[in-house]
């Protein structure tokens, strides 16, 4: 992961398993599985993988998952995860330390059927060098599985919490501060789009992650499983769904990677 994240870490350690994060997490689960079915396996890279929480679901799918981080503690997260999995998980991942910059370096071209960027794009001054990488590595008919950050509502949380200096700056600025305390960057879904077009990667749905939750405190717990349930659903409908999505904290683009070769 680009370094720009280490700074945040352990804030991002603490808080996993709160209901931001869960909200996060689950809603990316159930958005990517809609389109990726278990069979025929894929070989999956998950670039930025961190403790591993997709990638392990889709280890446990019997996909063949390779997981790239430049943090050794999340690295260490995921391994202690791993070490709780059957052998047959155990032996369908890989994990490798390196930061997102190294995606050309490591890999040959085509090499992977599913690429996984879930919270990385954010950390970089420009998306088009990870784009660039991530072309390198898709396979023809790949899936791309992109999570950012949406620059069409950077106004919106502050905003809701009352902070109106922040929620007047964020309608006329890219980047923003974090909960984590970070300064990060913002992605519009059009030139987004536009610049996965450049690279024969076609988007096929895209999603918004956080809706209702996402002025939650930053340790909110999560509720019962009954509130819990009702909550994802309520959210699940709303990131698939305009207006409701426009808005969202996060945005969940899924696309594929068409033949670059000349035709015959």
């Amino acid at each position: 992961m680009n370094t720009g994240f280490s700074a945040g870490e352990e804030r991002w350690r603490s808080r996993l398993g709160t209901l931001r994060q869960v909200v996060r997490q689950e809603l990316v689960r159930r958005q990517l599985l809609s389109h990726l079915p278990d069979s025929p396996p894929r070989r999956v890279l998950d670039i930025g993988c961190g403790q591993g929480t997709q990638a392990l679901l889709l280890a446990r799918r019997g996909h063949h998952v390779t997981g790239l981080d430049s943090s050794p503690q999340l690295l260490g997260d995921f391994r202690t995860a791993l070490a709780d999995e059957p052998e047959t998980v155990r032996d369908r991942v890989q994990l490798l330390h390196g930061s997102a910059e190294d995606l050309t370096r490591l890999f040959e071209p085509a090499g992977f059927d599913v690429v996984l960027c879930h919270g990385v794009l954010m950390y970089f001054p420009s998306p088009e060098p990870l784009l660039d990488a991530i072309a390198h590595v898709m396979a023809t008919g790949g899936l791309l599985s992109l999570l950012v950050r949406n620059g069409d509502a950077l106004a919106m949380r502050p905003g809701l919490l009352g902070d109106w200096s922040s929620a007047t700056h964020a309608f006329d600025s890219d980047t923003y501060l974090n909960r984590l305390g970070l300064r990060a960057r913002a992605d519009h879904l059009e030139p987004l789009t536009s610049a996965l077009a450049q690279r024969h990667i076609h988007l096929d749905q895209w999603y918004g992650v956080r809706i209702f939750t996402d002025t939650a405190d930053a340790n909110a717990p999560v509720p019962d499983e009954e509130t819990l349930n009702a909550l994802l659903d309520a959210e699940d409908r709303a990131g698939s769904t305009d207006p409701y999505r426009r808005v969202a904290s996060l945005l969940h683009l899924v696309a594929h990677r068409t033949d670059t070769s000349p035709a015959g």
